[in-house]
């Protein structure tokens, strides 16, 4: 079963965040799915789905480089196990 990482991230400026939603997900083979939400302006949603804790984890250098952006006020993030992934 896949797992997924939901991670809010606050920036000083709307600016920063729409720059930084920007990464390529070429740095993350390892994940199956990406969704990224820009709200309130200077707020990213983050979700990745991964195969497994594996792939999740090979994808932790990318992601560690992503969340060294200085123009990062805050961030929380959650893991767990995928339930439902429908697409139509």
């Amino acid at each position: 079963m896949s797992i997924a990482r939901v991670s809010t991230i606050i920036f000083k400026s709307q600016e920063a965040a729409g720059a930084a939603a920007q990464f390529s997900t070429s740095d993350f083979p390892s994940a199956q799915q990406f969704i990224t939400i820009q709200s309130d302006g200077n707020k990213l949603i983050g979700i990745a789905l991964y195969e497994n804790q594996e792939a999740m984890d090979n994808a932790d250098a990318a992601r560690d480089k992503l969340m060294a952006n200085p123009d990062i006020i805050s961030m929380e993030s959650a893991v767990g196990t995928v339930r439902i992934n429908h697409t139509n």
